[in-house]
């Protein structure tokens, strides 16, 4: 019996990840490391269709919803010969939770990428990843987007006179600087990254081998802007900083910078801070979450814009791209 744990990053733009565990066509899933869903898919639909290697959705079962403090709630049952079968699948991901959920955060195993290209065709904004290689035929959006609630929440002084929201400006930016192909990698351990197929031309990339700092490491690459479109993208880097801290590669340095950005988010530390795989600064940490524990506690008050401050940091000198 084999039981898959594991982590893949939310991207396009990052926003986290999710942490899996699992068996067959069931899985539990979490994205904070305290409240996990458990679902169940009916892989038996995808019996004689003949697609030649290719991918077909079937639709998720809710087996139920676990966390530790409130044990399990089970979702809707079905009295049926199929729903036997998945019941056992989920019961065997429930059974294995129990025994490993205080183990996250796991090993991200999604090293396959795609990344949109600038006009040299080095990897400019990462868009997509995925565990294997048979997943590289989804058909993600080819543009990078800063997200919705950038929209919402990013702000930055870097561009004077803007007259549109920064997430919106960054996004136009980014997107500009492409030559709009966008390749698929196989990341190595070490970082490189093997070439494989790309989408909307550039066949002739195919097969070719990046170094590891090839890949902007905040997935958008800052080489060749100017001082105020570079500290854009690093404001943007400490928005994102509570997910950011997700990540297991990061240098020390940087670590330490994005924590010191982070705790300026101190409700998004405490939702994350269970499947950090590294603390620099733990008081720092601690003291945020102290302080989220209290803003729970307290009632919101009402606000127009919700205008959050935003400062430069230096994250990361050597990111290249």
């Amino acid at each position: 019996m084999q039981i898959e744990c594991y982590a893949q990053r939310l991207l396009n733009p990052f926003r986290g990840a999710v942490h899996v565990i699992r068996f067959q066509s069931a899985e539990a899933v979490t994205t904070d490391g305290i409240e996990w869903d458990i679902y169940v898919a009916n892989d038996a639909l995808l019996d004689g269709l003949g697609r030649a290697g290719k991918r077909a959705q079937i639709s998720d079962i809710r087996y139920g919803h676990w966390s530790a403090e409130k044990g399990l709630k089970r979702g809707p049952l079905f009295p049926s010969d199929d729903f036997r079968r998945l019941e056992n699948m989920g019961a065997v991901v429930y059974e294995h939770l129990l025994k490993v959920h205080r183990e996250v955060p796991f090993k991200f195993r999604d090293p396959f990428e795609l990344w949109l290209l600038d006009r040299n065709s080095q990897p400019l904004a990462l868009l997509h990843s995925v565990r294997t290689d048979s997943e590289t035929d989804t058909q993600p959006p080819l543009d990078w987007r800063a997200g919705m609630a950038a929209q919402e929440g990013f702000r930055s002084a870097a561009i004077a006179d803007l007259n549109e929201p920064a997430a919106v400006y960054l996004t136009r930016q980014v997107n500009s600087l492409s030559s709009s192909v966008a390749q698929w990698f196989r990341r190595a351990d070490d970082g490189a990254g093997l070439g494989l197929y790309t989408r909307k031309g550039g066949d002739a990339l195919r097969g070719r081998v990046l170094d590891a700092d090839a890949f902007p490491p905040l997935f958008i690459a800052t080489a060749g802007l100017d001082a105020a479109h570079t500290r854009l993208v690093h404001d943007y880097h400490a928005w994102q900083a509570p997910w950011m801290l997700l990540l297991p590669q990061l240098d020390p340095a940087t670590r330490g910078a994005l924590e010191a950005c982070a705790c300026r988010q101190a409700e998004l530390i405490e939702k994350h801070y269970r499947l950090y795989p590294e603390v620099i600064d733990r008081a720092a940490l601690q003291a945020a979450r102290v302080e989220a524990a209290l803003l729970r506690s307290q009632p919101r008050p009402q606000t127009s814009d919700g205008v959050m401050p935003m400062f430069y940091i230096e994250l990361n000198s050597t990111e290249s791209g």
